[in-house]
C-alpha cells in the first residue's frame, strides 16, 4: 500500500509513531552511555538500533521526515541523571503500552506494524532482565531513613512549634534531634546489616543515613527561613506530604508497586503523629508554665 493510500488518521498515527521511535533511540542512546555495567549498556544500544529501524521503516512509509520531540528527550534524560536509568526505562516501557497498542492498530492496514510490536514487547523483557541499578538494590534502606525522619521529626518539630513559638530555637532544636538521629539510625542499620550478614552493611547504612539527613534538612529549613512558626508549621507539613508523594511515587514507578494505598498510608501516620506531638506540645506549654 502507497503513502497516498493511507487515511489521514492513519497517516497521524505513523507520523506520531515515526517520531516516537526516533526520539526514543536517542534516549536508549543516551542511557547506554551513562550506565557502566557493560551487559546493561550493549542491551541498551541494540535497543536503540532496533528503534532507529522502526523510524526508518515509518520514514519509508510516510514519505516524510520527522524531528524528534526535544522536550521527551530532554525530560527523560535528566529524570535519568537524577533518578537513575531504571525509573527512565520503566516509564518509558508504560509509554510504550500505548504506542504497541497502536500498532496493533494499524495491522490491517499496515503490515509491517505486527512485527514492530512484537519487537517492542521484546524490548520489554529484555530491560526488565537488565534493570539491576545499585539504588534500587538499597530502596530499603532508603524507605527506612525517610520514614523514620518523616515520622519522628514531624512530630517533633509540630510539638516544639506550639511549645517554643520561636522558629530559630526550633530550628536549632529540629536540627540537633535531627543529626543525633541521622547517626542514630545509620549506626543501627549498619549493625543490623551486619548481624544479618549482607556484605555491604556500610552500603546500607550510608543510604539510611543520606535519605534520614536530607529529610531532616528540607524539613527544617522553613523554620530557618521564616519568622512566623504558625507559616513554617503549614509549610513543613506540605513539604512532608511532598516528600512522600515523590518517593512513593518514585518506587511505585521503580519497583511496579501500587502508588495510592502506599501514600496514603505513609501520609497519614506522618500527619497523625504530627497533629499528636502538636497537642503534647500545647499541654506541656499550659500544665509546665514554660514560656520562652
Amino acid at each position: 500500500m502507497s503513502e497516498n493510500t493511507y487515511s489521514k488518521k492513519t497517516m497521524r498515527i505513523l507520523l506520531f509513531l515515526q517520531q516516537g521511535e526516533l526520539t526514543e533511540h536517542r534516549i536508549y542512546s543516551f542511557l547506554a552511555s551513562r550506565v557502566k555495567d557493560e551487559h546493561n549498556s550493549n542491551v541498551l544500544r541494540g535497543i536503540a538500533d532496533e528503534e532507529l529501524r522502526h523510524a526508518k521503516i515509518w520514514q519509508k512509509l510516510t514519505g516524510k521526515e520527522v524531528k524528534i520531540n526535544r522536550i521527551k528527550l530532554w525530560f527523560y534524560s535528566f529524570m535519568a541523571l537524577i533518578l537513575g536509568y531504571t525509573f527512565v526505562l520503566k516509564k518509558m516501557e508504560k509509554g510504550e503500552d500505548k504506542a504497541t497498542k497502536a500498532y496493533r492498530s494499524l495491522i490491517a492496514e499496515v503490515p509491517q506494524a505486527k512485527q514492530i510490536s512484537e519487537d517492542e514487547d521484546r524490548h520489554e523483557q529484555q530491560l526488565l532482565a537488565m534493570l539491576d541499578e545499585e539504588r534500587l538494590q538499597y530502596i530499603g534502606s532508603m524507605v527506612l531513613g525517610l520514614s523514620d525522619a518523616l515520622v519522628e521529626l514531624s512530630g517533633t518539630l509540630a510539638g516544639l512549634t506550639f511549645a517554643l513559638q520561636n522558629t530559630r530555637l526550633i530550628a536549632l532544636s529540629g536540627l540537633i534531634t535531627g543529626i543525633s538521629a541521622t547517626l542514630s539510625m545509620a549506626s543501627s542499620e549498619y549493625l543490623s546489616a551486619k548481624n544479618s550478614g549482607e556484605k555491604n552493611a556500610a552500603k546500607s547504612s550510608m543510604y539510611t543515613g543520606i535519605a534520614y539527613l536530607f529529610t531532616v534538612a528540607f524539613m527544617v529549613l522553613p523554620y530557618l527561613l521564616l519568622d512566623s512558626y504558625v507559616a513554617a508549621l503549614l509549610i513543613m507539613l506540605v513539604i512532608v506530604i511532598v516528600i512522600i508523594m515523590f518517593f512513593t511515587y518514585y518506587t511505585a514507578v521503580a519497583k511496579d508497586l501500587p502508588f495510592g494505598k502506599r501514600f496514603l498510608e505513609m501520609a497519614l501516620i506522618s500527619l497523625s503523629v504530627a497533629a499528636i506531638s502538636f497537642v503534647i506540645g500545647i499541654l506541656v506549654k499550659r500544665f509546665l508554665g514554660i514560656d520562652i
